[in-house]
């Protein structure tokens, strides 16, 4: 009985891994993850200019950490205005992504686990919807269809089935319509001081 609850415990150590909120410190190892994982194409996806020169929205970037504290696994939402409801006021909302798991890390339920606490932690804080680009099978085992996305577009080139969205609050969405807008903080800039 011993040898076999060593090696679930064994089992189970290979896979542990906790969720934390992303801290400066981290900024390198979410970059060198992010190119491993993606590959530079993701500079040029039209997520990306959502999400050019702005800060993710409060508290809702996240990543999964290794038991010696590495960075194993990202996930960040930023604030959007999608389109515009009937009356023509903007309808906040966050678009989630990049998700990315260190390839020496999948299979292993960290996505899933950063996409639980992504939209446990933006529902916490009063978020209405998320939006996200992303292949429909694996994203809506969390409640992201396709058909609650269906009167938006991104601001360039998207794949229609692929762009999903979910309510936190019922009806969140209904009758929006129009373009993501980046809606969230900017990135701030250094200033430069002429020698006087």
């Amino acid at each position: 009985m011993a040898t076999v609850l060593g090696s679930v415990r064994a089992f189970f150590a290979q896979t542990a891994f906790s969720i934390d909120q992303e801290n400066p410190g981290d900024v390198v190892a979410r970059e060198r993850l992010l190119d491993r994982a993606m590959g530079e194409g993701r500079f040029r996806k039209s997520s990306e200019k959502l999400r050019r020169d702005r800060v993710p929205a409060d508290g809702l970037a996240l990543v999964a950490r290794d038991p010696d504290g590495q960075v194993i696994g990202t996930v960040r939402l930023w604030n959007v205005e999608a389109g515009v409801d009937p009356s023509g006021n903007a309808v906040p909302a966050l678009l989630l992504g990049p998700l990315a798991v260190d390839p020496d890390h999948e299979g292993k339920g960290i996505g899933s686990a950063l996409m639980r606490a992504a939209v446990t932690e933006a529902a916490t804080r009063g978020h209405g919807a998320v939006v996200l680009v992303g292949d429909a099978p694996y994203y809506e085992r969390f409640g992201f269809f396709a058909d609650r996305a269906k009167h938006l577009v991104m601001p360039g080139p998207f794949e229609r089935d692929r762009f999903l969205a979910l309510e936190l609050k019922e009806g969140w969405l209904e009758g929006a319509a129009g373009v993501l807008v980046a809606s969230g903080r900017r990135l701030g800039r250094a200033r430069l001081h002429k020698a006087a």
